[in-house]
């Protein structure tokens, strides 16, 4: 008999590893990445199951949005102002604030304004949604579980003292699972890499090539160190940034708009503010 006909098939290890209990995680990631190399699962898939498995060892401060970085509502503001905010920045869902910078007063949800453009009496304090306030210390995967038992896509993070140490969404939970996500900040292919908007600043896709962004900004950036947009603010920084983090380079004020723990995504530019700046 051919001894090669009692060794276990790969799928039969594989079955064994995922209905049983693997030795440890490496040895789980090494039989995925083997059925990669066999052509039995293409990249994507394989990324999505390791980063699956990957929200089970990370925490809430992993991937939030630093209190520093948050785009918050002061409802104390005329409702005029907010709303101009509202549309610089382009989210749906804002958390609100009042006279004491560290209480979150709820959650304002972009659609709920819906009334006030109809002509209906309209006030933003008793519009806000409940704020859900969860540790920086959950675990992604506890995380997950709960945004989509509670229908809340949206926490504010506090630390081991009770001050607010930033936010994170469901869309940052399940970007680092199946990576990039569309939402408001992405636009029509069609329009090209860098598109101007109504506020008169730039979304810059992070793909665009060097070439492309200095005869768009007229800078003079090497191509010879970094390929692309998001490669430059990469090289400046020295690290992958995180989203809403500001640079300053050769007169331009870049934002971060979209970022995951892989990759740049898009990148808001602002010819003007260094401009001003500078003039001050």
């Amino acid at each position: 008999m051919d001894p090669s006909q009692n060794r276990p098939s790969f799928f039969e290890k594989l079955s064994s590893l995922l209905l049983g209990a693997p030795e440890d995680r490496e040895q789980l990631f090494q039989l995925l990445r083997g059925a990669y190399d066999r052509n039995l699962m293409d990249a994507d898939a394989l990324a999505m199951i390791e980063g699956a498995l990957s929200v089970s060892e990370m925490q809430v401060r992993d991937i939030m949005v630093p209190r520093s970085q948050m785009d918050i509502i002061d409802v104390n503001e005329p409702l005029e102002k907010a709303l101009q905010f509202m549309l610089d920045t382009s989210h749906s869902r804002f958390p609100a604030m009042g006279e004491d910078k560290e209480d979150v007063l709820g959650i304002l949800m972009a659609k709920d304004l819906l009334r006030y453009f109809a002509g209906k009496p309209f006030d933003l304090r008793t519009s806000l949604r409940p704020a859900v306030f969860i540790p920086e210390t959950k675990r992604l995967n506890v995380l997950l579980r709960e945004f989509r038992a509670s229908h809340n896509h949206m926490a504010i993070v506090i630390d081991e003292y009770g001050s607010i140490a930033g936010l994170v969404t469901i869309e940052d939970v399940l970007e680092q699972i199946v990576g990039d996500i569309e939402d408001e900040y992405d636009f029509d292919e069609a329009a090209g890499n860098i598109v101007l908007d109504n506020t008169g600043r730039y979304r810059v896709k992070a793909t665009t090539k060097i070439a492309d962004f200095n005869s768009a900004f007229g800078t003079n950036f090497a191509s010879d160190e970094v390929d692309t947009v998001g490669g430059l603010v990469i090289h400046q920084l020295g690290r992958l940034p995180k989203r809403k983090e500001h640079i300053s380079i050769a007169g331009l004020h870049l934002q971060v708009l979209r970022a995951d723990s892989r990759r740049v995504h898009t990148v808001l530019v602002d010819p003007q503010r260094d401009l001003a700046l500078n003039a001050a």
